[in-house]
């Protein structure tokens, strides 16, 4: 499954918006190996059996029974995919966990549940725990014998987790720290038996991270939240009163716990991408299978082109989003194959390879969350009355899905946060990005190229991919040398770099996906995959130039404005594209299927 690593091809996280990248150094889905077919098969067949015919047991809370499930599904293996064999798992990549977060996404709470688990709940002790602490703890939360959750977030502290005001004070013996404080929204905090939990130590500038057992006492809760959605997912505000916590059950260093969840969040953005993947597979299906038995107007309501345009819509945003997780993906893979080939410990290098592309699981959690939304929308719409009806299927799927842009960081602080990343790194060496951004700035003054057109496949729309990071390089750039110190306090401004950014990740993601297809299957067998990407590059242009006028327009002014916009319109031109010919090849294949088809 995964593709030979070569240190010099090995592109670095954020690298996308100034090299360009070969189809054959990307991993499509299309490649999964029999091996991990057969884990996301038995994902799927568990959701039939256990979960999608109890929603209304789950959405009740009953009294044991998603702890049960967990426990069920620990006993197949769904919680130890990415744990290391020596502790109970299959150890696979992480590829191959996206695939499990992926199929898993259609569970509606207990989606959220597992992964809380498996993700923020395991993960922190499986990367920074000491060998005991590894021990004790990972083989039971592998086999769902014990149940996990994370404990960060305060009344005062969400987006700002390192301003939280939990305490942990070591007792006059020395032997146990007393934690002390209140953490709310904890998910599976009612049936918990671990608590990863983040508290200061005196006047420590930064968190530390304990590993805190339910029985080790002094832990009460308030009762469950009412939330919009996910409610069958246990959450809960828990409080900490003077609990005592074994010196040894420390989690990492003393001031590590900042980084431990910056880190640990990392992998929750990208796994809960990959998990909106199957949320959005399972809406479209049910949206067609509706639209085919609908009948107005003597036809099913599928025969209409307003409704064929949603279903095409919903199926390109799904496929694009897909196309991206799974390329990141393999990147965090292949960083870590060549992490441990350069000598790095195991643990440590699958830390830094998920760090290293931090941007682009950034990036994949915001796309995938408002792809979600978006989806789940107009997969109401095409119900008309019934998609209203808490006794159709879309109801529980447009609530449940409202949460995405919240968890793991707003959208917004992810949107900051790709820009942010990506400069810090640009200040620190670690990427070229203002020699780029200078010779596109320096192209502006020349004449632009008029040579006659690449006619091969795909050609065409590479150009239009590599004007469009042109165009971020610009507005990047431009924004850096005009407003310098100031920049990181124009959110907006960030905001729009960051979609233009995310557009050109995105919209070059689903294009390889073809281009390799194309070479894998055929044309004709990638004729759909071609379709789609041509649609969702068709949008980013438009929306690449609409964000990048609202920030130009925003700190520059005069002959250099004019010049920039005449640069941007520039990078912004792609030919003329029968986009509505599209959209009905891809929604009349979905009809056809009665499915997701793709």
């Amino acid at each position: 499954m995964s593709q030979e690593v070569k240190s010099n091809n090995v592109i670095k996280g954020g690298e996308f918006v100034i090299r360009e990248t070969h189809y054959n150094d990307i991993f499509i889905p299309e490649e999964f190996d029999e091996e991990a077919k057969m884990i996301r098969q038995t994902c799927v067949d568990f959701l039939q059996t256990e979960v999608l015919n109890n929603l209304d047991r789950i959405d009740a809370q009953e009294e044991g029974l998603m702890p049960e499930l967990l426990r069920k599904a620990g006993e197949l293996g769904l919680l130890g995919v990415s744990i290391p064999e020596e502790f109970g798992g299959f150890g696979k990549n992480f590829n191959t966990s996206m695939l499990v977060a992926d199929a898993v996404g259609a569970g509606f709470s207990f989606a959220v549940a597992l992964s809380a688990h498996t993700g923020i709940g395991t993960l922190p002790i499986l990367y920074y725990g000491n060998d005991a602490q590894k021990a004790k703890y990972i083989p039971k939360l592998a086999t769902g014998e014990w149940k996990a959750s994370y404990c960060l977030t305060e009344p005062n502290a969400g987006s700002d987790a390192n301003s939280g005001r939990t305490t942990a004070k070591l007792n006059e013996a020395g032997t146990h720290y007393l934690i002390n404080g209140q953490k709310m929204w904890i998910t599976n905090g009612g049936f918990a038996d671990i608590f990863i939990v983040f508290a200061k130590i005196g006047d420590d500038k930064n968190l530390t991270a304990f590993i805190v057992e339910k029985d080790f006492g002094g832990v009460t809760m308030n009762p469950e939240e009412h939330k919009l959605g996910i409610k069958g997912s246990s959450t809960r505000q828990v409080f900490f009163n003077d609990t005592p916590v074994p010196i040894e059950n420390m989690l990492s260093e003393r001031g590590n716990g900042f980084k431990i969840a910056v880190n640990i969040l990392n992998i929750g953005r990208i796994k809960l991408g990959a998990a909106t993947i199957g949320s959005s597979r399972d809406v479209i299906s049910t949206a067609v299978n509706y639209a085919n038995e609908r009948v107005q107007f003597n036809l099913p309501i599928s025969k209409f082109g307003a409704i064929r345009y949603k279903l095409a819509e919903m199926a390109t945003r799904l496929f694009a989003v897909e196309s991206a997780s799974y390329r990141a993906g393999q990147n965090i893979d292949d960083a870590y194959e060549q992490l441990v080939a350069d000598g790095m410990e195991t643990t440590q290098a699958k830390l830094k390879s998920v760090e290293q592309f931090a941007i682009e699981c950034a990036i994949i959690k915001v796309w995938g969350s408002e792809a979600l939304d978006y989806i789940v929308d107009e997969g109401v719409q095409i119900y008309g009355g019934m998609g209203y009806s808490a006794d159709a299927p879309m109801e529980r799927a447009y609530r449940d899905s409202r949460i995405n842009r919240i968890f793991e960081g707003t959208n917004e602080v992810n949107r900051l946060l790709t820009v942010d990343m990506l400069l810090k790194r640009a200040m620190k060496g670690e990427i070229d990005l203002m020699g780029p951004a200078t010779a596109v700035a320096n192209e502006l003054l020349g004449i632009p190229d008029f040579a006659d057109a690449d006619e091969t496949p795909f050609a065409a729309e590479k150009k239009v991919i590599a004007n469009l990071k042109k165009a971020g390089l610009l507005v990047a750039g431009a924004a850096v040398q005009k407003l310098m110190m100031t920049l990181a306090k124009e959110q907006e401004i960030l905001m729009n770099i960051s979609d233009i950014l995310s557009y050109v990740y995105v919209a070059e993601s689903v294009l390889l996906r073809a281009e390799k297809l194309h070479h894998l299957q055929g044309g004709e067998a990638a004729a759909s995959a071609y379709d789609m990407a041509r649609i969702y590059l068709y949008k980013a242009v438009d929306q690449v130039n609409i964000a990048g006028k609202e920030a130009l327009n925003s700190f520059a002014e005069g002959d250099e404005l004019k010049m920039m916009l005449v640069g941007l319109r520039r990078f912004t031109k792609t030919e003329p594209f029968n986009v509505k010919a599209a959209r009905q090849r891809i929604a009349q294949k979905i009809i056809a299927e009665n499915k997701y088809c793709f």
